[in-house]
C-alpha cells in the first residue's frame, strides 16, 4: 500500500524531502503557514502524487509527518491531528530568530523534548536537522551504494525510530540511532555533527569567511554511518542554540 508523507513546512528541507518521497513512490501532502494556494508551483513540480493542504490536513493525512518550521512556531502545530503519529522533527534552536527559550538555554530540555512536551500524543523522532538542504539533495544514494551517507536520529519510542529509519532509507540515507530525545543535542548546532561534516575535508589555510563560502558552494562528500556514530559519541555539549547563516 502506498504510504503518505505529510509535511508541515515546505521550505528548502521540506521541499527536498517531498521531492525525494515522490521519487520513492510515496504520496505527499505539503503545507505551510500561508495556505495551500501558495504551494501551487511546488505541487506542480512534484506531480500527481502531491497535493497542497493546511497543516492540520497534512498532519491528518500522513502516515508519517515531517515538521520543518521555525522553532518559535512550534506551539501552532495541530496537536489533535498529530496525536498517535510519528513526527519527524527537523527543528533547530536559533535564538536570534526564535527568541530566548529558558528551558533550552538552561539545558533543562532539548528542542525535541520541548516539541514532544507540546505534542503529547505524538511520537517525536529527531532527524534531518543537521544537514543543509543542498547537501541533503546532493548526497542521497540508493540503498547499498558504497558512497551512501548516514544521518542521526533520536527518539523515545523504538517503533517510531524504526519507522523513521525506514523513511530515511527510502529517501536515500542510512540512519544512526544516537539515543532518546535527551540525547538529541548531539546533532544540534554547536556540535561537530552539525552540517560541516557533510561538506567533506576543507582546504587548509582558509579564513572563517572563506571556509563558510567554500562550505556553501561545495557539493558535499559522503559521511558514512560509522563516522556519524563516532561524531555523536564524541560530541561535547556547548551553549544551546546556533546562528543562522544567510
Amino acid at each position: 500500500m502506498t504510504q503518505t508523507l505529510g509535511l508541515i513546512g515546505s521550505g528548502m528541507i521540506g521541499g527536498t524531502l517531498a521531492r525525494f518521497a515522490v521519487g520513492a513512490g510515496w504520496n505527499v501532502v505539503v503545507s505551510n503557514s500561508r495556505g495551500p494556494e501558495t504551494l501551487g508551483e511546488l505541487v506542480a513540480g512534484l506531480g500527481e502524487r502531491a497535493k497542497a493542504a493546511t497543516p492540520a490536513e497534512a498532519a491528518a493525512s500522513g502516515d508519517l509527518v515531517v515538521v520543518s518550521i521555525p522553532l518559535f512556531a512550534y506551539t501552532q502545530l495541530p496537536q489533535a491531528e498529530l496525536a498517535g503519529k510519528v513526527v519527524i522533527d527537523t527543528l533547530n534552536y536559533y535564538p536570534d530568530r526564535d527568541g530566548r527559550l529558558p528551558e533550552l538555554d538552561s539545558d533543562e530540555l532539548t528542542s525535541s523534548e520541548l516539541l514532544q512536551r507540546h505534542l503529547t500524543g505524538a511520537r517525536v523522532v529527531k532527524a534531518f536537522n543537521n544537514i543543509t538542504a543542498p547537501h541533503l539533495s546532493s548526497l542521497a544514494r540508493p540503498s547499498g551504494a558504497p558512497d551512501r551517507s548516514a544521518l542521526p536520529i533520536a527518539g523515545d519510542d523504538a517503533a517510531a525510530k524504526k519507522e523513521a529509519a525506514a523513511l530515511l532509507d527510502a529517501l536515500g540515507y542510512d540512519a544512526v540511532d544516537i539515543g532518546d530525545l535527551t540525547e538529541s543535542w548531539r546533532s544540534s548546532p554547536n556540535t561537530a555533527l552539525y552540517c560541516l561534516p557533510y561538506g567533506g575535508e576543507a582546504p587548509s589555510g582558509m579564513s572563517p569567511q572563506e571556509l563558510l563560502r567554500w562550505f556553501l558552494e561545495t557539493p558535499g562528500a559522503p559521511l558514512p554511518a560509522h563516522r556519524v556514530r563516532q561524531l555523536a559519541d564524541e560530541a561535547v555539549r556547548g551553549p544551546a542554540g546556533g546562528a543562522l547563516v544567510d
